[in-house]
């Protein structure tokens, strides 16, 4: 009677590890997918600041926010329209501070869909983007 109590006992642990790790690597997968989803993401968008702009990397970026939205949280897509508007040709009052601050809100919902640690403090981050310099 112990031997097959001690046997269920060591086979239940068993599947229950079986199952909490195949969890994590399914975890670390997903992880995987959403970080190089929002690095192309980025690296999309970094293609259209100032000079390094080109039609090219402008469709780039149309097709990175479009497509973002298969692994990206709720909180990262209102963000992502957000700045979307602020950006917007069709915006009638754009400014750099409405940019900036849509971009911030933007990042800081990246990184917590990413669950970047340690945390983000939002009233002091700040993230810009950069453009090479180089004009053709």
């Amino acid at each position: 009677m112990v031997a097959a109590i001690t046997s269920a006992a060591s086979i239940l642990v068993a599947a229950v590890t079986f199952f909490l790790t195949k969890r994590k690597e399914r975890d670390a997968e997903w992880r995987k997918q959403k970080l190089e989803h929002y690095r192309e993401f980025l690296d999309a968008l970094s293609g259209t600041v100032g000079t390094d702009s080109t039609p090219e990397a402008q469709q780039r970026w149309a097709r990175a926010a479009n497509t973002i939205g298969l692994v990206a949280s709720q909180s990262v897509l209102l963000a992502l329209w957000q700045f979307q508007d602020a950006i917007a040709r069709s915006n009638p009052n754009p400014s750099k501070q409405a940019h900036d601050d849509a971009l911030n809100r933007l990042m800081l919902a990246i990184r917590l869909d990413l669950d970047v640690s340690p945390a983000d403090d939002p009233s002091t981050f700040s993230f810009r983007l950069w453009c090479s310099g180089v004009k053709d």
